[in-house]
């Protein structure tokens, strides 16, 4: 075994689970590097498919970690949104899923509302196209087990939709919208873009200003909207960006990223059903601004 073959060839598969499971990148590296530790110890010769041990250890690693997560999201001040992963580049929906890397921002929210076996489940069917059986030698489970487990989590989920970002022309002009408005104070565009049951949903984590609830109706969400965005939307500056593989985009105030914005579209791709905003500074320190 070349362990820095083996870390090179698996560290990014391994990352991109555990980033799934916890929703954050801090915890996610700490877990795959704690992987890797253990991994190295080990006696070769006993490890007959490497790809399938690792994964196996990091999954099992990650659903006791989110299950003491869960317990610090019960007193987290306000909404718990996951980190989102933004890229200034612009990426090829078809690649991002080629190479395992991204999910919607929009699925990973509601990937919250699984346990964490189920999220594991979802996300090595899903995602990784893992079959039943080698999911249930993961999990030390059966097979008919997890069919149930898979099939719960889809009923929780309420989701038929690919797990693709959607990086449709729609996105981009409603990451523009978006920006117009807070810019000019006239919302009129973007009125036009969000569903009636549009939903706003902030993150401040109790270190900056943002709402406790969710902002529910499209009414309520322009409403809220005018109120608070000189206070709150507005830096210095913006960027769009690619956020989880959709457009979306990063206020910037004094060279650091103040907000990061993201969207869920509906099946269609033209109304958005969800505004998601990222203000919490804590989890703004991975990203990087051009």
């Amino acid at each position: 075994m070349d362990f820095q073959k083996t870390y090179a060839a698996y560290r990014p598969l391994l990352h991109s689970i555990a980033y799934r499971m916890l929703g954050t990148f801090s915890e996610a590296e700490d877990l795959v590097q704690d992987v890797f530790a253990d991994y190295s110890l080990l006696d070769p010769s006993e490890i007959k498919n490497e790809k399938s041990y690792l994964v196996r250890m990091l999954t099992n690693r990650s659903i006791n970690l989110s299950q003491s997560a869960r317990k610090r999201k019960e007193v987290y001040v306000g909404q718990w949104l996951p980190e989102p992963d933004v890229s200034t580049v612009k990426q090829d929906p078809a690649e991002i899923y080629a190479e395992h890397e991204e999910i919607s921002y929009a699925l990973l929210v509601m990937l919250e509302q699984l346990t964490a076996v189920e999220r594991a489940v979802f996300i090595l069917r899903e995602s990784l196209q893992y079959d039943y059986e080698d999911i249930a030698s993961c999990l030390h489970k059966t097979t008919a087990n997890c069919r149930k487990i898979y099939s719960r989590a889809k009923e929780k989920l309420q989701e038929d939709r690919s797990m693709l970002p959607i990086n449709t022309d729609k996105a981009e002009t409603l990451a523009v919208a978006f920006m117009e408005a807070a810019s000019s104070g006239n919302f009129e565009k973007l009125i036009s873009l969000l569903s009636e049951e549009a939903i706003l949903v902030s993150d401040g984590g109790g270190k900056v200003r943002a709402a406790i609830f969710a902002i529910i109706s499209r009414e309520r969400v322009i409403a809220f909207l005018k109120g608070v965005i000189p206070k709150t939307f507005l830096g210095d500056s913006h960027q769009f960006a690619d956020v989880n593989g959709q457009a979306g985009v990063i206020v910037n105030q004094a060279g650091m990223p103040r907000s990061v914005i993201s969207f869920r579209l509906d099946e269609e791709g033209q109304k958005v059903e969800r505004i998601y905003v990222m203000l919490n500074p804590d989890k703004l320190k991975h990203v990087r601004i051009e």
